[in-house]
């Protein structure tokens, strides 16, 4: 199915089944136990061995000696397998550095051996037992140091620049100039990766814990020079992603090689340290925001300059983007510069781009709002633009940012905020008030679905899209009921198989409107052939197990009573994406008190209000946003990758050491969600949701904590020693 024209009325339209707060389907299974992850996959595999993977202790050099003999001959050890003895192994589309290290290394942890054991305990013990003697290089390691050398990003500069911001920011009567930064930061999420994996002569399967599966399919095939065909894998639950799990990592190539060299399947899980320093992490920023304004509040330039650090030929944070649509202003510029550096790589995670970026527009706003002596809601709605700053012919397809700011404000009680800093006293606790705005770009992908309707009524849909926990099985279910015209208990879901059709994945804001709006092709393509079988007219109706078209009326059952009816297709997108910028807006409210002796920062309330199409799924939805909500508040407060600038890696690098919010961090917190639909969207006309929840909400705190202690911090995380001596006067 082809989407290049708005959507007219549809079947989703009835809202009978889509829109409703339906329980998660796959809820039971996992409290229950009964939903398997990736090393939990007793089901496929019998007698699985283990492997433990051995992760340099050095940050950049090369491998002098390695010596497995005394690993190999410890107590049920099946192989072991290094650089030396793998055979080839290449690199993916989507990595930076190689999987398995040596003799070259290129960052701390990375994998230089697995050890292959009957038993986890003897594949670790054994493990301990490889001698690896390094040659180091000195490495640069410290984002501040290696700035003044960045350079444009590879595929050329990130910069944009429309009419004369230098010019327009001299002149302007009220200015700002300031830096911030925001530090290294991990996906931390509670299932490690892990992978369990199999040959069978040529042929590899993978049972993982991936987001993206037809990614990773085509990346393992490129590794190991074997056809695409030849490698299948499974996916069906994971244990939270967050950008982590989109591509490949070291856990599914070195089970891979171990399998390979033991003849056995081998299950990998990466060791917490490994998870941190091995895979994937949000890079640190140093940010310069430059805004000009007229008296009047009215933006006359602005100007977003960013750095990241990354391995060579590694990616950007853009953390820049949100700046060239969120608000007006006819001269702007922004730039992107990317550092490179020894670290670990870094790459997508939660919501890349905005999440740090507006960690720092936000307070800039904020700062610029007190500057021109306006409350901050109204200085962000003076601002709106209903078009593309930087094009003003294309208008956003929906923009109810406004709407947004004016709902928060009217519901969290705005008006009572003190504008004061440092004014307001609850007895030993300073109160704050603080908001930002929320933004987050809508993107859609191709996707793919087969549909199964049997004898008994019931549609088994079948998909590789994943299910990170943000219940993809409970709105695929529901498109499907809501499109053929049947119960939700009527639709069995199966995904993350790489046998199925490619979906959009897990990732980006994308997944949930991409992969419903393929699974509503799919069925709209059943639809068609139903209706064509029957002889009845194209606006047929389905409705209660039913096609029905005047008084000719049969059951679905019936139609697949010789054999099951089987339709798949895909949703491509057209070029709307272009003629209309597609976005979604949040207006992101918090209460904060700071204790006036110790400093410490409690959250009191918290509200999201969201825009972002039609909501497919109220109940998940809001479960969405309430997590990244308080992924929020720990990338304000707590989360902060601690670098050793001597060696290279991260000292942290566990969840002892790495902070993130428990439950006493957080109140509670209300979402509220604007009626929408986006018709320029897919067929769903929904959006994304679950990013835009987080984006935003650093700045709502930091701005709260300088509205409790007219203390402006700049520096992320807010920790207790970058404003305790300036807290006010206690006495």
């Amino acid at each position: 199915m082809k989407f290049d024209q708005p959507a007219g009325q549809n079947a989703i339209d009835q809202l009978k089944v889509v829109g409703k707060p339906i329980d998660r389907i796959d809820g039971p299974l996992k409290t229950t136990g009964q939903a398997l992850y990736a090393y939990e996959r007793h089901d496929v595999q019998a007698r699985p061995a283990y492997g433990y993977i051995l992760g340099s202790t050095i940050a950049k050099g090369r491998i002098r000696r390695l010596r497995t003999d005394r690993a190999r001959s410890a107590p049920g050890v099946l192989a072991v397998v290094t650089a030396e003895n793998a055979g080839t192994v290449g690199k993916g589309n989507f990595n930076t550095a190689k999987l398995l290290g040596g003799p070259e290394i290129q960052h701390y942890h990375q994998a230089v051996a697995v050890v292959v054991a009957e038993t986890f305990e003897q594949a670790r013990s054994a493990a301990q037992l490889v001698e690896v003697d390094y040659v180091k290089a000195k490495g640069a390691f410290d984002l501040a140091e290696a700035k003044a050398g960045a350079g444009d990003p590879k595929g050329g500069p990130e910069q944009s620049s429309t009419g004369d911001f230098a010019g327009a920011f001299a002149s302007a009567p009220v200015t700002l100039d300031e830096t911030y930064s925001t530090p290294d930061q991990s996906h931390a999420m509670m299932e490690p990766h892990a992978t369990l994996a199999s040959w069978e002569g040529d042929k590899l399967t993978l049972w993982t814990s991936n987001q993206m599966i037809a990614w990773s399919k085509g990346d393992i095939a490129r590794t190991f020079g074997i056809p695409p065909e030849n490698v299948r894998l499974d996916s069906p639950y994971i244990g939270g992603g967050f950008g982590g799990k989109l591509f490949i990592r070291s856990d599914a190539v070195m089970a891979a090689l171990a399998s390979k060299a033991s003849g056995r399947p081998v299950k990998v899980a990466l060791q917490r340290p490994l998870v941190i320093n091995n895979t994937t992490h949000r890079p640190a920023t140093i940010q310069r925001i430059r805004i000009g304004a007229a008296r009047d509040g009215r933006i006359t330039a602005i100007g977003h300059e960013s750095w990241n650090g990354d391995l060579e030929g590694g990616s950007t944070e853009v953390a820049t983007q949100q700046t060239k649509l969120l608000y007006a202003g006819a001269n702007r510029m922004t730039s992107q510069k990317l550092a490179v550096l020894d670290l670990p790589e870094g790459n997508a995670m939660r919501a890349p781009g905005e999440a740090p970026g507006l960690m720092a527009l936000e307070i800039a706003m904020d700062e610029m709002a007190e500057k021109l002596n306006m409350d901050p809601v109204e200085f962000r709605v003076l601002n709106d633009t209903q078009v593309d700053p930087e094009k003003p012919e294309r208008p956003f397809s929906t923009r109810q940012f406004v709407a947004c700011l004016r709902t928060g404000a009217e519901r969290f009680g705005w008006s009572r905020r003190n504008p004061t800093p440092a004014s307001v006293r609850d007895g030993r606790w300073l109160i704050g008030l603080g908001m930002a705005a929320g933004f987050r770009n809508n993107i859609v992908m191709k996707s793919g679905a087969r549909v199964r309707l049997d004898g008994q009524g019931v549609v088994t849909v079948e998909t590789d899209m994943t299910d990170i926990g943000t219940g993809t099985y409970t709105i695929i279910a529901q498109t499907a009921a809501e499109t053929l015209g049947i119960p939700v208990e009527r639709v069995v879901v199966k995904l993350g198989d790489s046998d199925f059709p490619a979906a959009a994945g897990s990732g980006g804001q994308w997944g949930a409107n991409s992969s419903t709006a393929g699974v509503y092709a799919a069925c709209m393509k059943l639809r068609e052939q139903i209706v064509q079988t029957l002889g009845y007219p194209a606006d047929a109706s389905f409705t209660g197990g039913r096609v029905r078209a005047g008084r000719r009326n049969v059951t679905l059952a019936s139609l697949a009573s010789n054999g099951p009816l089987v339709a798949e297709d895909f949703i491509e997108f057209g070029n709307l994406g272009e003629k209309f910028q597609q976005s979604t807006f949040a207006g992101h409210f918090v209460e904060v008190a700071v204790d006036s002796f110790t400093g410490e920062t409690r959250i009191r309330r918290m509200l999201a209000v969201c825009a972002a199409g039609r909501i497919l799924n109220p109940k998940t939805a809001r479960s969405q946003v309430i997590g990244a909500m308080t992924m929020g508040v720990g990338g304000a407060l707590m989360e902060e990758l601690a670098v050793d600038t001597r060696h290279g890696f991260f000292v942290n690098h566990d969840l002892a050491g790495y902070e993130v919010p428990v439950h006493a961090d957080i109140p509670h917190q209300d979402v509220i969600f604007l009626d929408e639909v986006d018709d320029k969207s897919s067929p769903m006309k929904a959006k994304g949701i679950g990013e835009l929840g987080l984006c935003g909400v650093g700045a709502a705190v930091a701005n709260a904590v300088y509205n409790a202690t007219g203390v402006r911090i700049r520096d992320y995380p807010l920790t207790l020693d970058k404003y305790l001596d300036r807290l006010p006067a206690i006495a």
